[in-house]
């Protein structure tokens, strides 16, 4: 039996006069770095028309072991803009999640 698809969600805001760093940062740096990962199969972002925090990102895995790979671990020495943004960021949120019915079944 395989593992089971996954989601990993992050949420944050960001003050408005950095907004356009971290939107960019994203951009440029984030996400590619993230899609070139093994078992990163997407990655999406959404702002929110109401409510905080006010972005979402989303990637979907090939399972939460995509998570556990040398190459992601390899990550927690982040670059400079990294840090910079980490700084920045408020509200910060990070789940996953594990598929629970991967044939449709809506059950």
């Amino acid at each position: 039996m395989t593992d089971p698809r996954a989601l990993l969600l992050l949420m944050n805001d960001v003050p408005a006069e950095h907004e356009e760093e971290f939107n960019r940062w994203y951009a440029e740096e984030h996400l590619p770095e993230r899609e070139s990962l093994p078992g990163f199969l997407s990655s999406r972002r959404f702002i929110s028309l109401e409510g905080t925090p006010k972005y979402l990102a989303l990637y979907e895995l090939e399972s939460a072991r995509a998570l556990d790979t040398p190459e992601y671990r390899a990550l927690s020495e982040p670059t400079p803009w990294t840090l910079r943004i980490r700084g920045l960021r408020s509200s910060h949120l990070r789940n996953i999640y594990e598929e629970i019915n991967p044939s449709g079944d809506r059950r």
